[in-house]
């Protein structure tokens, strides 16, 4: 099964980054074929997160795959931000299932 993650990004990127592997990784063990935009899209030479235009572009682009995932997984152990918020507005709008998970402790 297609997926895709919403988790934080913005802040702490390196712990949220670490949270978002984990997040892939409980994907992968329920046999989904996970797909993080903000995970990939932020890689150095690609867009810069910081860069408002660059950001909504990147969220844009994320919107598009979710045409072709099954579901939306959004991973609450460190809240809600404001990117994940439209993640799921739009998976609301397109007609997406959307399901809540946690990690728990230890995730890192």
């Amino acid at each position: 099964m297609r997926v895709i993650i919403e988790s934080p990004y913005a802040g702490d990127v390196e712990k949220n980054l670490n949270y978002l592997r984990a997040a892939m990784r409980d994907c992968v063990t329920r046999n989904e074929s996970p797909y993080a935009s903000h995970g990939l899209l932020t890689q150095p030479g690609v867009l810069n997160d910081d860069d408002p235009e660059e950001r909504a572009q990147g969220i844009a682009l994320g919107f598009e795959w979710r045409d072709v995932a099954e579901k939306t997984v959004v991973y609450t152990d460190l809240g809600w931000s404001s990117g994940m918020r439209a993640g799921v507005e739009d998976a609301k709008r397109k007609g997406r299932p959307v399901e809540l998970r946690r990690l728990g402790r230890p995730w890192s």
